[in-house]
């Protein structure tokens, strides 16, 4: 598994001969064009404008498809893309593996205040490993259930800055949760109220016997 990050909360993931593009929040100020970036599947884990602006482009220009739940797959069947529902609890067989739907504790809207759903994570599993990508979530207990019903987590991409997230020191307890030592943080920095010290962070994770990567913008890490 390869990841490249471009930013906030959003990563293309190739595995699996797919690349998988996560959470794309391409705006005016982002230093990433959407029209550069190509992929094959679209995953979005709730409606917010910082997870989403940017997929209905993306999307229609590489012909791919958006996954997600049901009421922000409809939103995008709208405008036209390619779209399929996957809700919390299910699971389907994609061509890059098993995609499972996770349990998130977070709100979730469209950028004009309309119903999105209920928020939640993914879970890729394949022969190049088991990913857990949280989304925008609190710490909960539901993410026991992903060891005990999926399997132990390889890499986690868990969200680090707080206040509108878990805090790097809950995250560090998700990545227990789920058996996980190694972890890409995201959602800090992008914004003046999720600011952390990324020293502490790493001294936090590191305490724990977890590694903590956080990447430059462009930035890339692979699995194994």
């Amino acid at each position: 598994m390869k990841f490249t990050y471009y930013g906030h909360s959003s990563f293309l993931i190739e595995t699996g001969g797919k690349r998988i593009l996560v959470d794309p929040f391409f705006n005016d100020d982002s230093d990433i064009d959407a029209s550069d970036v190509e992929c094959d599947f679209v995953l979005l884990t709730h409606g917010h404008f910082d997870h989403v602006t940017g997929a209905a482009e993306v999307a229609k220009a590489n012909d791919a498809t958006i996954i997600a739940n049901f009421e922000v797959m409809n939103h995008f069947k709208e405008k036209g893309c390619n779209a399929r529902p996957l809700n919390v609890g299910g699971k389907i067989d994609v061509d890059f593996g098993r995609l499972c739907r996770v349990a998130a504790v977070h709100s979730s809207s469209f950028e004009d205040g309309s119903y999105a759903g209920i928020s939640g994570g993914f879970v890729i599993k394949n022969d190049e490993g088991t990913l857990y990508i949280a989304g925008d979530t609190a710490l909960t207990m539901d993410m026991q259930l992903i060891p005990a019903r999926i399997g132990a987590v390889d890499v986690a991409i868990l969200p680090i800055g707080d206040v509108l997230t878990m805090g790097y020191e809950d995250a560090a307890v998700a990545a227990e949760f789920v058996h996980c030592k190694t972890v890409i943080g995201c959602h800090y920095n992008t914004f003046p109220f999720i600011e952390i010290d990324k020293e502490a962070a790493h001294n936090h994770f590191k305490g724990a016997g977890i590694d903590l990567h956080l990447l430059a913008v462009e930035g890339e890490w692979s699995l194994g």
